[in-house]
């Protein structure tokens, strides 16, 4: 038997818990609503989050106010081209009193890992990620180590024609459930920021509002959010259309849908909603695709983007008339494995 749908008061700890961590980070970037809302959709679905903008507009700081918001282990690496795989898995040390190998973890042991500046390093070292991200589990000397529970890797990048950057193979940006885009913030969000910064660091002050049980208790209900079968065809038909689109080389892949569909239970969860509408589709389709997709040449000739093409994408693909009455039926509440 699989597990019930989440209760009132389950769904009702999700939505507070993640509004208080929206309000901490707050504190320290106005303006960044839509980022920080698919920073805690990614975390609340287990997936992995990449941020890619110009240097200077708060990639680091608000992976660091959203690490700092919760009570849990942080580890950050600051990605250079002299950084090696060891810096980041951990190294085996022979110690010679004992005559006996001692294996010294890596900042990748950690619930929430800051991977600063990721495209700065070289494939060999971000391919050191791979594992972790997917497998949650570091091998080192033949040995598996598991990951602590929850993990959550938030990199940042700078745009790939900057210069020393080393472009992302498809393979490690597929990793990642979403990717956002900080922007320049709006004039009155940068007048709030200077008064906030004037004479202090807010970022010094954001304090944990919440642990890492929590943020585990906050997993579990989200991945119990119900999704009618409507949806999932919704999702489906969202991601062969980018299969098909003549401006795309590369579409979405499977773990495309699965990641969709689990960024939009989380984000029904932080609703205190215990099933997934249409509108929690459409929201994380630009965030969960984008990144995922090699735009043809003819289309950036012509000045397309993937987001630009997401959004069409979602334009043109009807909703299914049966996932607009996506409430799940009384005798659903326990659903049953046949």
């Amino acid at each position: 038997m699989s597990n019930p749908l989440p209760t009132d008061a389950e769904l009702s700890d999700v939505a507070e818990v993640t509004s208080r961590i929206r309000e901490e980070i707050s504190t320290v970037l106005s303006g960044l609503d839509q980022a920080i809302s698919a920073t805690l959709a990614t975390a609340l679905a287990q997936g992995h989050l990449l941020m890619e903008d110009v240097p200077g507009v708060g990639k680091t700081t608000l992976a660091r106010a959203f690490a700092a918001s919760i009570d849990c282990t942080v580890g950050r690496i600051q990605f250079t081209p002299d950084l090696l795989p060891s810096d980041v898995t951990g190294v085996s040390i022979f110690r010679a009193d004992d005559h006996r190998f001692e294996f010294r973890r890596g900042p990748i042991f950690a619930n929430v890992v800051i991977a600063d500046e990721i495209n700065r390093a070289s494939p060999k070292t971000q391919a050191a990620l791979l594992e972790s991200m997917q497998e949650r589990a570091v091998t080192v000397d033949g040995e598996t180590r598991p990951l602590p529970s929850p993990f959550l890797v938030v990199a940042t990048q700078n745009p790939v024609e900057m210069e020393g950057t080393y472009p992302l193979p498809e393979a490690q940006r597929d990793r990642f459930m979403a990717q956002v885009s900080v922007g320049y913030p709006e004039a009155r969000a940068e007048m709030a920021m200077l008064d906030s910064h004037d004479g202090h660091d807010p970022l010094a002050e954001v304090r944990p509002v919440a642990d890492a049980q929590a943020l585990v208790d906050a997993i579990g209900v989200a991945r119990r959010i119900y999704a009618a079968p409507a949806i999932k065809q919704y999702i489906v038909d969202l991601v062969s259309a980018t299969r098909q689109d003549p401006g795309l080389r590369l579409g979405a892949s499977p773990r495309a849908s699965l990641q969709l569909l689990a960024a939009a239970k989380a984000r029904a969860a932080m609703a205190a909603r215990n099933h997934v509408l249409p509108d929690d589709v459409k929201a994380l389709a630009v965030p969960v695709l984008a990144h995922r997709l090699i735009v043809s040449t003819e289309a950036r000739l012509s000045g397309r983007t993937a987001a630009q093409i997401i959004r069409e994408v979602v334009t043109a693909t009807a909703v299914p008339s049966a996932a607009r009455d996506t409430a799940p039926a009384r005798e659903a509440a326990v659903v049953r494995a046949t």
